[in-house]
């Protein structure tokens, strides 16, 4: 039987996310969870579910727990705040161990209370946000449906623990990123592969810098991986059961 639509009632009240129900009359075999980027909000990122309106797919967009300091606005999804000292920029990689266990407790409770099976989940995350997915899927004992990564590598702290890691994720990897102004190196790409056994590079090759896509060419990787990954029971009588 696929899970029913999750409510905000079923997960702990000091998460702040928003669900977004399947297209009209479909039922919601799939759930894809959105990961904001460092400093944003999860208003964009609903939007961006609503906007995809994936077949048989609900959306949660999961808002980051901890907001900025100094009254900047908007949230971020490290353990710390550390502020690069030659350009005053805020350092991504500053921990996940804090949004892994938020993570992992909303996949379980999918799992356990809303009845999706691990694979019928996908994450998706923008720079700090993808950072987050990946550290989770890590560490996830079982293979998610996938992560989607946009212009966010390995954390560092996974890097290290890569050669005493037993074994690799099964759970496929997309990760995109630009041409030239990218966190996504090839060494980047290098590290994914320590870590998952499945990664998907694409870069984009008019768009400089990480960013989110902004026509339909460059969204056409992300198309292609969720027709590949989504699951549907269209066609499928109620009732049916899933063998294998």
């Amino acid at each position: 039987m696929p899970g029913r639509l999750p409510t905000t009632s079923d997960f702990s009240s000091h998460v702040d996310l928003t669900i977004t129900p399947p297209p009209p009359s479909q039922a919601p075999v799939n759930v894809l969870i959105l990961l904001h980027g460092l400093g944003d909000t999860n208003n964009s990122f609903t939007t961006l579910g609503k906007q995809l309106a994936l077949p048989e797919t609900a959306c949660i967009s999961l808002q980051g727990p901890t907001p900025l300091p100094f009254d900047l606005g908007g949230f971020h999804w490290g353990d710390d705040i550390i502020f690069d000292q030659a350009t005053g920029q805020m350092e991504f990689d500053t921990g996940f161990s804090k949004i892994t266990r938020i993570l992992t407790s909303l996949l379980e409770t999918l799992v356990h209370k809303c009845g999706y099976q691990p694979r019928e989940i996908i994450l998706f995350g923008f720079g700090q946000g993808g950072m987050a997915t990946l550290a989770t899927a890590a560490s996830f004992d079982a293979e998610l449906g996938g992560i989607v990564s946009i212009g966010g590598p390995l954390p560092s702290s996974l890097i290290a623990a890569s050669s005493t890691s037993p074994s690799k994720s099964k759970t496929p990897v997309l990760v995109l990123g630009g041409s030239s102004k990218t966190l996504i190196t090839p060494d980047a790409v290098s590290r994914l592969g320590s870590r998952f056994h499945y990664v998907d590079y694409k870069k984009w090759p008019d768009k400089v810098a990480d960013g989110m896509p902004r026509n339909r060419n460059e969204m056409l990787p992300l198309m292609q991986f969720f027709s590949r990954r989504l699951r549907s029971r269209a066609g499928v009588p109620e009732g049916s059961v899933e063998i294998g």
